[in-house]
């Protein structure tokens, strides 16, 4: 299974990548600008040394999102809406991770503050114009801090939400390789307003507390 991570150059897909591939996992990073895909190969690789277990790529996000089995959105949510359009024919009958949050400084706001689209959300947004994509969004909570330090497992559970239960299995099983990971399915893609708005709260407590929290749901048995 190949995994495209489009916007896999920023922090968080990044960090992804990382976790993925010592996991043996086959990664596309995904850039507009293939060059910098190539770098940030590079670099990846140089990070892992011996514990680059998967193969790992780099490609333009068209390349990236038509190679991909599933392809993650690791992308400003000021940026979501032009990006996908112009992937729209790539992604087709594809599972698409939503990694997005609505934070308000995508209009030059408080990171703690959130905005509301009018879809509800942006795994909503990303589903109604990807229509004939299977949106789960994940990974919405999770510092990239966190994903990024391969020294320690992830101490988080992640979320998900989506429509279609099949492509839900799939995103789950590839999430819970990672070392430290619970993955809940929490309903439908309308859950993801919730989820995504509990990270301005988590970046509001990273703040106040210097700290890089996660979240657990406690007393849950699956």
């Amino acid at each position: 299974m190949k995994i495209s991570i489009i916007g896999g150059t920023g922090e968080q897909g990044f960090a992804l990548a990382l976790r993925l591939l010592i996991k043996g996992f086959h990664v596309i990073i995904g850039s507009r600008s293939e060059e910098k895909a190539l770098m940030t190969v590079e670099e990846i690789k140089k990070i892992l040394g011996e514990r680059l277990k998967g193969k790992v790529e780099g490609k333009n996000n068209i390349e990236a999102a038509k190679e991909g089995d599933v392809v993650v959105l690791s992308i400003p949510y000021e940026y979501t809406i032009p990006t996908i359009k112009a992937l729209k024919d790539e992604l087709k009958g594809k599972i698409v991770i939503s990694m997005g949050v609505p934070l308000a400084t995508a209009i030059g706001d408080k990171p703690t503050r959130l905005l509301y689209p009018p879809d509800g959300s942006v795994a909503e947004m990303v589903q109604n114009i990807l229509k004939e994509s299977k949106v789960v969004g994940a990974l919405q909570n999770v510092s990239n801090k966190v994903l990024r330090d391969i020294e320690k497992e992830v101490d988080c559970d992640i979320l998900i939400t989506g429509d279609d239960e099949e492509a839900k299995r799939v995103v789950k099983e590839i999430l819970e390789k990672i070392d430290g990971v619970r993955v809940i399915d929490c309903g439908d893609l309308e859950k993801s307003r919730i989820v995504e708005s509990i990270t301005a709260l988590l970046i509001a407590l990273n703040i106040k507390y210097k700290a890089e929290t996660g979240i657990r749901i406690t007393n849950l048995k699956i």
